[in-house]
């Protein structure tokens, strides 16, 4: 008798953290990947009613919109500053801090480092795409060497602006922090691993053992002027090299 080929339909399942709403992220950003990878944690940890989720000015500001948990806005650069408050006046929650690289490595520098340094018990997720994408494609401290942006049309030139900053092996210069990994969105595997490294912070938080940082390097073709498959390539064969994927810390 012929093999029944029928296959069993697979049904999406949105997590009940994350919003029915529409998506106004441009086509190919990462954004929307991470909402989707941070709903999931929470809901499987089961912490939906005692997240916190502070996101300052950037593209992250409207993450508010996606995750259906409790939030604090923050100005710019300071999400990690108004974490520490949330945090230390209620510790039984799981405070959120949802910043790009603009905000957390410009205007947000001095924050990052001494809530790191002071290890307050919260869980920062840094959105590296190496742009300023909400104001319109920029240069921002990890931009690479010789990339061009509407600041630096002639490409970053670091004797006039400096170095990409390396923000995971900046803040593993520091003794305070438990929990420090690097991640991606660029294929089913990275993002995989981004889920379960977003996973390992925030469960470090929910057992009380320190400040958990993951950097995510996503994709911004609007910001870096390609399509998108073009932008997966791109970052996979251009930022990775200057920022590798990989784990720094564990404790």
């Amino acid at each position: 008798m012929p093999v029944d080929t029928v296959q069993e339909k697979v049904v999406y399942e949105r997590p009940r953290s994350l919003a029915d709403v529409p998506n106004h992220y441009c086509p190919g950003c990462g954004h929307g990947i991470i909402h989707k990878l941070l709903a999931q944690c929470i809901d499987e940890l089961g912490i939906q009613e005692s997240t916190i989720l502070v996101a300052p000015v950037g593209c992250s500001v409207l993450a508010y919109n996606y995750l259906r948990v409790d939030g604090c806005e923050a100005a710019h650069g300071r999400a990690p500053a108004v974490a520490t408050g949330l945090k230390r006046v209620h510790p039984d929650t799981t405070v959120i801090s949802y910043q790009g690289d603009g905000d957390l490595l410009a205007i947000g520098t001095a924050e990052t480092i001494h809530a790191a340094n002071r290890g307050e018990k919260i869980t920062v997720i840094f959105v590296n795409n190496a742009i300023y994408g909400m104001t319109g494609g920029q240069m921002a401290p990890t931009s690479l060497q010789a990339q061009k942006t509407k600041t630096s049309p002639y490409g970053r030139n670091p004797a006039d602006v400096g170095f990409p900053i390396r923000a995971c092996e900046l803040l593993n210069t520091l003794q305070a922090p438990v929990f420090i990994e690097r991640c991606a969105v660029s294929s089913v595997k990275t993002i995989l691993k981004a889920k379960r490294a977003i996973m390992k912070g925030l469960r470090n938080q929910v057992e009380g053992k320190g400040y958990s940082f993951i950097e995510i390097l996503s994709m911004c073709p609007t910001g870096w002027g390609m399509e998108p498959r073009e932008a997966v390539s791109w970052m996979e064969a251009e930022m990775v090299p200057v920022f590798p994927l990989g784990n720094l810390r564990d404790r």
